[in-house]
């Protein structure tokens, strides 16, 4: 049975996201849950979801890092924080995958310090699955690494299209580089070193993509550094929400437009369902050795659940083997 641990102590509204999450997760998959963080705390949400699963477990842990905690030195003090045991647990071999929704910096350095790396890997990046007019596209890095070499951007090329691979069932999917405009002269001299590696990489590389072709679905994955990621993140998301809210006021705006609303609800319903971040529950840190999936603080009961399921499809591709293989392939060529 695939056992995944999850920080129980991690979202905007843990525990009690977090637990249900859980909950679900153990009543639909066959996997072995780990809860970690405050017994008592985790032991009085479980009581609302009687009978609890027979495969839920405890593991307690004292501290809790906060969402504005300075990552790596809270991962140094907090010793005994959801986190930090989380990752020890990951280290020890004790689980195949961990969950977080918690501080994303710190749950990058602790992955990084305790899991260490892949064989060949430089820096681990978020990968970001995001919606489209064709399917899921990967953006990578969503910011795990803001000071980005040429060398990282190429390894998260390789990384997240392994991921789009064998999680999304894109045969040879299409990599494009984030940058200014689309000729291969354009962008800094970082782009234009990182545009080289990708083009002589062997990977289906088709050149640089503007902002534009984020949601348009001729790429399967979105090379850029953290910043630039985490920005385009944070705004997708930004934009999307007040779109929402636009939408729902001009809706309500006169009688013809609640029928009209009434009429296409299915539609809506679909949409919003595309769009929703908790039907894709967590983003992979793809590099660390083990299978590390990290959520949105905001992650509701679903997106957990979601989170953890895609923990564990990612232990049975076994995506990190063939991101392995990669690395040794381009290293061959």
């Amino acid at each position: 049975m695939i056992r995944i641990a999850l920080d129980a102590m991690g979202s905007d509204n843990a525990p009690i996201s977090d637990v249900e999450g859980a909950v679900l997760a153990a009543r639909e998959f066959d996997y072995e849950l780990i809860l970690v963080g405050n017994e008592g705390l985790i032991k009085k949400e479980l009581e609302k979801h009687k009978p609890v699963p027979s495969n839920i477990s405890i593991q307690h842990a004292s501290e809790v890092i906060g969402m504005h905690e300075q990552p790596v030195l809270s991962v140094r003090r907090k010793r005994d924080s959801s986190i930090v045991v989380l990752c020890n647990l990951a280290k020890e071999k004790k689980v195949d995958a961990i969950v977080s929704a918690g501080n994303t910096g710190a749950m990058v350095c602790a992955a990084t310090l305790k899991c260490r790396l892949l064989q060949g890997i430089e820096r681990a990046g978020i990968g970001i699955v995001m919606p489209t007019l064709k399917g899921p596209m990967v953006m990578i890095d969503g910011g795990a690494n803001i000071d980005a070499k040429p060398s990282h951007l190429l390894q998260y090329g390789i990384m997240a299209s392994a991921y789009s691979e064998y999680i999304l069932n894109k045969k040879s999917p299409r990599v494009g580089l984030l940058n200014v405009g689309e000729e291969e002269s354009k962008g800094t001299g970082f782009l234009k070193e990182t545009y080289s590696l990708l083009e002589s990489s062997g990977l289906n590389f088709i050149g640089n993509v503007e902002g534009k072709d984020f949601f348009v679905g001729d790429c399967d994955v979105i090379v850029c550094d953290g910043l630039v990621g985490n920005v385009a993140l944070k705004v997708t998301e930004a934009v999307a929400h007040a779109l929402g809210e636009m939408l729902k006021k001009e809706l309500k705006s006169s009688f013809l437009s609640v029928v009209g609303a009434l009429l296409a609800k299915n539609a809506f319903m679909s949409m919003k369902k595309k769009m929703d971040y908790a039907e894709h529950g967590g983003a992979p840190l793809l590099g660390v050795n083990g299978v590390c999936i990290i959520g949105h603080g905001s992650s509701n009961s679903k997106a957990i659940k979601n989170a953890i399921r895609v923990a564990g499809e990612e232990v049975v591709k076994n995506v990190n083997q063939h991101i392995i293989e990669a690395i040794i392939i381009r290293k061959e060529r």
